[in-house]
């Protein structure tokens, strides 16, 4: 087959700043998935994109290039309103598991297709399969019947969605173009669009553990996705949210479970309900249901979904979870208050203990994470514990402590505390 376009000259027009047409954004994506486009000419475009960007337009009809090479699923038959969340990822965020139950509770189908972890940012997947039985793959028929019965869902997207995105991002990874706006807005929604809900709300992390650690760039992001969202009649809006220090108490596989158990008990973080309910507010108005996520807490309806959740996908939410048995407390050096706990220190000393992974084919540990004892504005006193490590191997300590080097500290009373706001900016239409 003749092709109408040759990879070289796209690459030139994107090098020398000028603005693909929509032809030349199709055909490269398709000829790209199809092996037309190799893998280098790729990756000059991909850096190409990196240093001159891409304009709203661009960006749009790429995210649209990537949804056209795979499938799109349909929840319209379904008898419940469906709204899905994503989050750009960060330390102890496990708001995904307490959140699915709670909107399923008020009414509404979530259909969370989630990721695994990858370096210090924990996956959705990952701690759900510290519950015993649990699985992450599912059939269609299986996640409409569980939508169908429950109202949530939360398990690993096919591999028919977007697959230009699975392809591309592999390749973005190895050639220092992860950073870059137009490819990760595009990513992000190219899957979420595939999915199909009828709603999104984007959970933007900004702060040291996040992967837009600049609020400003983390409100741009957030800004070009609602665009390609709306542009492709998803009803989509963002909330930038704090990721300076790690949510909740617990960062690891099953301790994260189990915190957002807690939360689904009537109990739990403050950061971390309060971010939840948040959010479930703003799935819930996009859903078109009047409904208080905070009663679904207070009844036992939110924690029920959870269980019939858990059990419809194998897993027996009454079963013991998993803990490491090594274990090791890390003092306070000296009395005072906490006026600092980097996100990202603390990411990746549980990524070290075992929680996380270095590449996408490495196990994790269930059990292995850290559990915080103290966090900024807190008073402390030395000797006190401020945070437990846990870990099947205790060869894996030293390295976790080398990554707090620094990212905690106590200062004399009535230092200022700098912090961002739990929630810095809400972008809607």
């Amino acid at each position: 087959m003749l092709e109408p376009f040759a990879a070289v000259d796209v690459i030139r027009a994107k090098r020398d700043r000028h603005i693909l047409s929509n032809d030349q954004i199709d055909w490269v994506v398709d000829a790209y998935v199809r092996g037309v486009v190799a893998e280098e000419q790729m990756s000059a475009l991909a850096m190409a994109i990196f240093l001159n960007g891409m304009t709203n337009h661009e960006i749009v009809r790429w995210t649209n290039a990537m949804i056209d090479t795979g499938d799109r699923m349909d929840f319209t038959h379904l008898p419940r309103p469906t709204v899905d969340k994503h989050s750009t990822g960060g330390v102890g965020d496990k708001i995904t598991l307490p959140l699915v139950p709670i909107v399923a509770a008020c009414g509404g189908a979530v259909p969370q297709l989630s990721g695994r972890g990858l370096g210090h940012t924990g996956g959705t997947l990952d701690k759900l399969e510290s519950i015993p039985g649990w699985r992450a793959l599912l059939s269609n028929d299986e996640m409409m019947q569980i939508l169908t019965d429950v109202g949530g869902v939360i398990c690993a997207a096919g591999d028919g969605l977007a697959p230009a995105d699975k392809k591309l991002y592999a390749l973005r990874d190895v050639t220092a173009t992860v950073e870059c706006i137009p490819l990760i807005a595009s990513s992000i929604m190219s899957k979420k669009i595939a999915e199909g809900a009828g709603g999104l709300v984007l959970d933007v992390k900004t702060g040291a553990g996040a992967f837009m650690s600049d609020p400003d760039l983390a409100r741009e992001l957030a800004a070009t996705m609602v665009t390609i969202g709306l542009d492709s009649g998803l009803n989509t809006r963002a909330l930038i949210t704090a990721m300076d220090v790690p949510l909740g108490f617990a960062v690891g596989n099953a301790l994260e479970v189990q915190e957002s158990i807690e939360v689904l008990a009537g109990g739990g973080p403050q950061d971390v309900i309060e971010l939840t309910l948040t959010l479930a507010r703003e799935m819930l108005d996009i859903a078109g249901i009047d409904a208080d996520p905070a009663e679904a807490l207070r009844n036992g309806s939110a924690m029920d979904s959870w269980n019939r959740m858990i059990a419809a996908q194998g897993g027996d939410p009454a079963a013991p979870l998993p803990r490491s048995h090594e274990v090791h407390e890390v003092l306070a050096r000296n009395t005072g208050v906490m006026t600092k706990m980097d996100a990202l220190g603390v990411g990746v000393a549980a990524w070290r203990l075992g929680a996380g992974r270095a590449r996408k084919e490495d196990p994790v540990s269930a059990g292995a994470g850290i559990t915080l004892h103290a966090k900024p504005g807190d008073h402390v006193t030395a000797g006190q514990v401020i945070l437990t490590m846990y870990t099947d191997d205790a060869q894996r300590f030293p390295q976790a402590l080398e990554a707090l080097d620094g990212m905690i500290e106590i200062s004399p009373a009535g230092t200022p505390i700098q912090r961002l706001p739990l929630i810095l900016d809400r972008i809607s239409p």
